[in-house]
């Protein structure tokens, strides 16, 4: 149960798995379409300057276009960089920072013509090579010269496996910038032939990936820490499931209570998860026949998930069975739960429903802790019961908690349920998707005939917390 404080401003959540799914696609399906018209422009002159610089143009399209579904698979995954402001790289050197001789997308592209020895650099590779605009782009010849001495070989392998066999370029290599910093670029070419089918000229698109590789380290560290902390998840979501299954009653459906005559009760309930794999929250349930013949009738939720709220679930159902089987009547025993609560070790909130139905007068006597009222179904209508006062649990010390009292009659029908059930949100239909269900109440033989349509309403919803509803039905 999520802190009555916030309970109607949910905390803002990370992208949904499966918009960024979507995302994911409508990246790779207009990468297609770029990829298309660019194999398109290949049926153009390569003579001409301005085709080859179209294309140069598409390359860089689909470099932007293959980073940005690359990113979009590491949200996916949950594995977000770190700022680059105030980390350090591997080797010890700060980062680059925006402004200072790196362009904002870091892409550039070149052509080199062998017959003029010419050469055409684009104002981004200026900006990567940290070269002044207007300054003689770097030759063939001359560009290993900015190469590490150990990248030099790389870049001449490309280049010669380039124009000599007419092989495309793909690779990496280290440049060290005239200010001594150290760039890592991806570079992408194909030659361009002559009317002869001879190498006439090569072009080239550029990429800086130095943020990139200097983030995969941390990227591969951040990776196996997602995944020790979703093995810690899976097994803490296991343990809640068993801790759960081993305290709420052993009954599914209907609990083993006597049924002699008119006037008997038939209950059935069930719970709700949040949806598949869902936290497992504080939620219970429970009936039980007492030593005086009256039975007990229950709903409650505790704030938090997981371990500690199943945990402390267990506590609190525990004391409330016991109480009810020592005779306290439902007022003053959610005086008693609140200070049980009080006193935890880890201090929680929580709200509660404790309902005594005597079958040899009719009367169920109730009380309530900041719960919703129960929901009584007569003559196929319903309505909630005036609730007694009564504020949640932990929230104040020496509270009275008042109790209040309804006759039942054959063919009634009364709905405990937690607030998750039926709690607005984006998706949800509030209580009067409940009370809604009136007429196939009236309908009903039995309480697990109505629990089955509470869980055709409700239980292929998608809820912001568990829920539990619990029928009882008077026999008639």
């Amino acid at each position: 149960m999520p802190s009555p404080l916030f309970a109607d401003r949910p905390a803002p959540r990370p992208p949904a798995r499966d918009a960024v799914n979507a995302l994911i696609q409508r990246t790779r399906r207009l990468r297609g379409d770029v990829d298309a018209v660019r194999r398109d422009a290949l049926l153009f002159d390569e003579d001409d300057a301005g085709r080859r610089r179209q294309r140069a143009l598409y390359e860089l399209a689909v470099q932007y276009l293959d980073g940005l579904d690359e990113n979009l698979g590491r949200l996916r995954s949950g594995l977000t960089g770190q700022d680059a402001e105030g980390r350090e790289a591997e080797d010890g050197t700060a980062p680059e920072a925006p402004g200072r001789g790196t362009p904002s997308y870091g892409v550039g592209s070149a052509e080199w013509n062998l017959l003029t020895d010419e050469c055409a650099w684009s104002d981004e590779l200026y900006e990567i090579f940290g070269r002044p605009p207007g300054s003689a782009p770097l030759s063939l010849d001359d560009l290993p010269s900015v190469l590490l001495p150990e990248d030099q070989p790389l870049l001449t392998a490309m280049v010669t496996g380039c124009l000599v066999d007419g092989r495309a370029m793909d690779g990496e290599f280290r440049i060290v910038r005239a200010d001594g910093r150290t760039r890592t670029l991806h570079m992408t070419g194909e030659p361009v032939l002559d009317a002869d089918g001879c190498t006439a000229s090569m072009w080239a698109v550029l990429r800086d990936v130095t943020e990139r590789r200097r983030d995969e380290p941390s990227v591969r560290r951040t990776g196996a820490a997602v995944r020790r902390a979703d093995h810690g998840e899976r097994t803490e979501h296991r343990m809640a499931v068993e801790l759960q299954e081993s305290v709420l009653p052993p009954w599914r459906g209907s609990p083993p209570l006597p049924r002699q005559g008119p006037g008997a009760l038939d209950v059935a309930a069930h719970y709700l998860p949040s949806g598949p794999g869902g936290l497992i929250g504080g939620d219970w349930y429970d009936a039980m026949e007492l030593p005086d013949g009256r039975t007990l009738l229950t709903v409650g939720d505790l704030t938090g998930s997981g371990v500690p709220a199943t945990s402390a679930m267990a506590m609190m159902l525990g004391a409330l069975r016991g109480m009810a089987v020592a005779g306290i009547e439902p007022g003053a025993l959610m005086g008693h739960l609140n200070q049980v609560l009080e006193t935890s070790v880890q201090p929680t909130l929580g709200s509660a429903l404790c309902c005594r139905f005597d079958p040899a007068t009719s009367l169920l006597s109730w009380a309530q802790a900041g719960h919703p009222a129960p929901l009584l179904f007569r003559h196929g209508s319903g309505r909630p019961l005036p609730p007694p006062d009564g504020v949640l649990l932990g929230a104040a010390s020496h509270v009275p908690y008042e109790q209040d009292e309804v006759r039942l009659f054959p063919g009634d029908v009364l709905v405990l349920h937690t607030a998750g059930l039926t709690r607005h949100d984006a998706r949800g239909a509030g209580p009067e998707a409940l009370l809604a269900l009136a007429p196939r109440f009236a309908r009903a033989r039995t309480a697990q005939e109505c629990v089955r349509s509470v869980v055709e309403v409700f239980g292929g919803a998608e809820r912001q917390d568990d829920a539990c509803a619990l029928v009882a039905r008077v026999g008639a």
